[in-house]
């Protein structure tokens, strides 16, 4: 009796599960840390919180690295590795340069964990807390996140450039590539409502905007007063994905679409005569049938490859191999 109230003012305390939306797997739990870290998941959330308190836009950048992470080589928290002259990551991979960010608050994050319960957690893992948490912060849903992935001693720049969807990808790329991860049309539609926060650079957008016919003119114009029509010039100039609401996290995203005021060409291929237009409707008339369907595929993405027993490592400091 003494062991089964000790273990559940342990899961109280760790505040990692937020609602049970479906169980565990063989590998992963929702309860991994239950005993050897207890204050994780609050550690994590009050420097997430303080983060996004200070600048909006960081929740998006936190929950995208989760997202670049998992989709190359699975969740293994091989995109926060540091390039050294005997080893290269991904950070300068195409989809990554110039563009992830973040980095210095998963550290902050991780110097705070290992402070709590050295040697346990592992930086995997905390990617997978601090994007929920971003999420959660920033309006949108809370969910269980299974935990007990392992750190990668290894990283691929080219997986990076292969892996991570392009702005540029048509609808079958987008289908076809999330189906390569294990992820289905479902997935990939409810995974790209996270684009309903965040900016993006001129130079992914600059050629839907002055060339393609399938956007809202009025719009169009608009974005084209922060983005120059010739290359090289204002590249890293910023909109947001949802014009409307960026730091917010709602369906709006799916309401532009079907306005034709998706930023990206990726963005509006998925609302564009083809095969997702109903999932599109759905979600843009349900931000909770969106807020539900997103949760169980953060999930999904989250059970990519995951490395656990004793393979890979928990590392120290998550820029650089044990």
């Amino acid at each position: 009796m003494a062991s089964s109230s000790s273990f559940s003012k342990a899961v109280l305390t760790l505040v990692c599960v937020v609602l049970l939306v479906g169980g565990t797997s063989a590998q992963l739990s929702i309860y991994h840390y239950a005993e050897t870290c207890p204050q994780l998941c609050p550690t994590v959330k009050s420097i997430v919180q303080a983060e996004i308190a200070k600048e909006a836009r960081m929740g998006a950048s936190l929950l995208r690295l989760f997202f670049h992470d998992c989709f190359v080589n699975g969740c293994d928290g091989s995109n926060l590795l540091d390039d050294t002259p005997t080893f290269t990551g991904e950070k300068n991979a195409a989809p990554n340069r110039n563009s992830l960010r973040g980095f210095e608050v998963v550290d902050k994050i991780k110097a705070a964990v290992e402070n709590v319960c050295p040697g346990v957690v592992s930086c995997a893992d905390l990617l997978a807390i601090i994007s929920r948490d971003a999420v959660e912060i920033l309006g949108g849903p809370g969910w269980d996140v299974k935990l007990g992935r392992r750190d990668a001693r290894t990283a691929s720049q080219a997986a990076a450039n292969n892996s991570i969807p392009p702005p540029t990808d048509s609808l079958n790329a987008l289908i076809s590539g999330f189906q390569n991860h294990g992820l289905s049309q479902k997935d990939l539609v409810a995974l790209y409502g996270a684009h309903t926060v965040g900016q993006a650079r001129c130079t992914n957008f600059r050629a839907r905007i002055y060339n393609e016919s399938n956007i809202d003119s009025s719009f169009a114009e608009a974005m084209k007063s922060n983005c120059p029509s010739v290359a090289g010039v204002g590249d890293n100039n910023l909109d947001g994905l949802d014009f409307q609401s960026a730091t917010s996290f709602d369906n709006t995203y799916y309401i532009n679409l079907m306005r034709k005021r998706g930023l990206l060409h990726s963005d509006q291929q998925l609302f564009n005569g083809g095969s997702t237009d109903s999932l599109i409707r759905t979600y843009a008339q349900s931000q909770e049938t969106f807020f539900k369907d997103f949760v169980a595929s953060m999930i999904n993405m989250g059970d990519i490859k995951p490395l656990t027993g004793s393979n890979g490592e928990i590392r120290k400091n998550c820029r650089r191999i044990n």
